[in-house]
């Protein structure tokens, strides 16, 4: 586990944040793992304090839980929690889209279909960190291209949770395709200003998504039981 370079001026709390972060959002740390606050300062170089305030933090945003006379553990990926995640975001994403078919100038439209090389030549890479952000840069120039501040926030606080659930589908090289053609025929929909078939798309998008997460994770329990 090492510092990242991005966070080479922000405060060590905000830094040790960030990097544990991204370890349980790419399953570096697992979902179950314990939190030693004198492992993890060891392993970083740093004193307790930014450990602490990191791990209260990542429990802010769900993504660690405290256990009792347990203390720290990375949060469980359940199936509860997956289908109430993209319950909420399968309803704002049809909005967004709605709402960006309606407002979307022909700037942000060029910005759209940019984005949409950058998740092609993402999945050629067929590295899961690259896929995964180029997947996020993509819907959230539909949700800013709304101007909707409170639907801005809402994605925004959902995101760190779904981005989560990215990595898991992203593992399964046989979804980028349909990822890359989805993401197409949304831009397709924007360009006409066809609400309906973007509804329809968006809707067909995150449900393909959630059916390969829990594949995804059924495969992982099946794996963890065989001791593969």
């Amino acid at each position: 586990m090492s510092m990242m370079n991005d966070d080479e001026y922000l405060p060590l709390r905000d830094v040790v944040f960030n990097t544990l972060r991204q370890e349980i959002l790419t399953g570096k740390l697992k979902p179950g793992e314990r939190l030693m606050e004198i492992h993890l300062a060891n392993k970083l170089g740093v004193s307790r304090t930014p450990i602490r305030e990191a791990i209260r933090k990542l429990e802010l945003e769900g993504l660690v839980i405290m256990i009792p006379r347990r203390g720290a553990e990375v949060a469980q990926i359940t199936l509860k929690n997956l289908k109430d995640v993209m319950e909420v975001r399968r309803a704002l994403d049809v909005l967004a889209i709605e709402l960006a078919c309606e407002r979307m100038g022909q700037e942000e439209l060029d910005a759209l279909y940019q984005a949409c090389e950058h998740f092609t030549d993402a999945v050629k890479t067929k590295d899961t960190r690259m896929l995964a952000e180029a997947d996020v840069a993509f819907h959230d120039k539909i949700v800013l291209s709304t101007g909707n501040a409170r639907l801005i926030q809402l994605v925004s606080n959902l995101s760190e949770q779904m981005y989560r659930y990215r990595f898991e589908y992203l593992k399964d090289a046989s979804s980028h395709e349909m990822l890359r053609q989805e993401h197409l025929e949304m831009y397709q929909c924007i360009l006409k200003k066809d609400k309906v078939t973007a509804a329809e798309i968006v809707r067909k998008h995150i449900n393909n998504q959630e059916e390969a997460i829990i594949e995804q994770l059924q495969l992982e329990k099946y794996d963890r039981r065989k001791g593969v």
